[in-house]
């Protein structure tokens, strides 16, 4: 049969096809991507199209534009979103979430920003808090982002951000809390992936002095720069984003010794990345005259010596894992010094005068040629993420109906909770399973499977 007028057109909100199918919903999409429309509602829910470029509609009278408006009232626009939460937990006294999924490459990161200015701009102070809160995101994606095939700047964290206004509805604080932070980037990363950005623009942006003294030199030295044969990315300039990383830090109140200290970490990292093992000797030289002073360990030449006495894949190993412990012991203790900057605890007599909008960005499903436990860490937020939808937008809904007696047609729907169950349901499941087979200091990949097929089989039978 023809298509309905208003799939040929496209429309604003979903809800209004003719053609409520999966061919209407992504024919909807194209058209509208195809005009330069990117934002598109289903309900309350907003669609982002990622136009790979820069759009000039998130001025600041765009900021006014929307502002005070229903959602629908006008086009379809990210600053619409945000204004919903803040007129609902202002005039409601209603805390806010707003949960940003999808795949890697979306927009997710960036729609968050345009989020965060939108609030900073509408609670109309100005104030000093304000602006530290958004330049927390560069130290943030400096540390936790990186190019990716994708995506030039992908999250590898995910991130939870909470953001408290008082009873004026000004900005009086906000509070970070990072999650599956993907430390193996510090060691390993896939063809034409680089690893963090913060190590590029150290390399590029420090002064020449100072890079003599922590005896660095270019990317292409250092073995934890090159695993992706990528040590360039087009779309970035390393130089600027280090003067601007310094700037931030300035703003969050670290101090030049604690940021010289950071620097002299992430330096010692790249010459430990350079450690070769040889037999039953490990070639120190340089790397031991670095490493020695900047993490204070203490240890004598002949301590490493017989710590990594033994087979050569597994001495590497255990380097890799001593920098991937550090970087991510780092990275806590940056989010934790920046909330030391932006956080106000509200004391009692406030606490019940102070409202929050929480934004939630963190990675989407993630399917590689070859996929890791951090993949599975990933996939599995994902999954609890889709159930949480499927329960309020479906399960709570026709539960509803039913309680009231509405006439309405059954919606069938894909329900992921089998799969949670089978990962996460105590007091036995695949996950429990990985955690025990880790405790064996010489598992192989073969044992935990076999594990696992047992655990199926002992299910099945149930």
């Amino acid at each position: 049969r023809p298509m309905h007028p208003t799939s040929v057109e496209g429309v604003d909100d979903m809800i209004c096809l003719g053609d409520l199918n999966e061919a209407g919903l992504l024919r909807n999409l194209l058209v509208r991507h195809r005009g330069g429309i990117i934002y598109t509602y289903t309900g309350s829910i907003l669609m982002a199209m990622n136009p790979y470029q820069l759009l000039p509609i998130y001025t600041a009278e765009h900021v006014h534009l929307y502002r005070n408006r229903r959602l629908g009232e006008l086009p379809p626009h990210v600053f619409a979103i945000a204004d919903s939460c803040y007129y609902n937990m202002y005039r409601n006294q209603r805390d806010q979430c707003c949960i940003i999924s999808g795949e890697s490459g979306a927009g997710k990161t960036e729609s968050t920003k345009l989020i965060l200015q939108f609030l900073a701009a509408v609670s109309g102070q100005h104030s000093w808090i304000e602006q530290q809160v958004l330049e927390a995101n560069p130290i943030l994606e400096a540390f936790g982002n990186a190019k990716t095939i994708r995506n030039d700047n992908s999250s590898r964290f995910g991130k939870y951000i909470d953001i408290n206004f008082n009873k004026a509805g000004a900005i009086e604080g906000a509070r970070v809390e990072q999650y599956l932070l993907e430390k193996s980037r510090v060691c390993h990363q896939m063809p034409e992936e680089r690893n963090y950005h913060i190590f590029y623009c150290i390399l590029l942006g420090m002064p020449a002095e100072q890079k003599k003294i922590l005896s660095l030199g270019s990317a292409t030295e250092y073995n934890y720069l090159t695993m992706g044969n990528c040590t360039s990315c087009d779309g970035r300039d390393d130089t600027a984003d280090y003067n601007h990383i310094r700037s931030a830090m300035k703003i969050l109140t670290f101090r030049e010794k604690e940021t010289w200290e950071i620097f002299k970490l992430l330096a010692a990292l790249l010459h430990l990345g350079n450690m070769n093992f040889k037999g039953e000797s490990l070639v120190l030289a340089e790397v031991i005259k670095v490493l020695w002073p900047t993490l204070n360990l203490g240890l004598r030449e002949i301590d490493i010596y017989c710590l990594h006495i033994g087979f050569r894949k597994q001495a590497a190993d255990s380097r890799d894992a001593f920098a991937k412990a550090i970087y991510g012991r780092l990275f806590v203790w940056i989010v934790g010094k920046i909330n030391s900057a932006i956080y106000k605890a509200p004391s009692g007599n406030d606490r019940n005068s102070h409202r929050s909008i929480g934004l939630l960005d963190i990675f989407g499903f993630e399917n590689f040629d070859i996929n890791s436990f951090e993949q599975l860490c990933i996939n599995f937020a994902n999954e609890q993420l889709q159930q949480f939808f499927v329960k309020h937008i479906f399960k709570q809904e026709q539960e509803e109906y039913m309680l009231e007696n509405i006439p309405w047609k059954h919606m069938a729907f894909s329900d992921n909770q089998c799969t949670l169950d089978l990962l996460a349901i105590k007091p036995l499941n695949m996950l429990a399973l990985i955690d025990e087979e880790s405790h064996f200091p010489k598992v192989t990949a073969l044992a935990s499977a076999s594990q696992a097929h047992l655990y199926l089989e002992e299910k099945n039978r149930n």
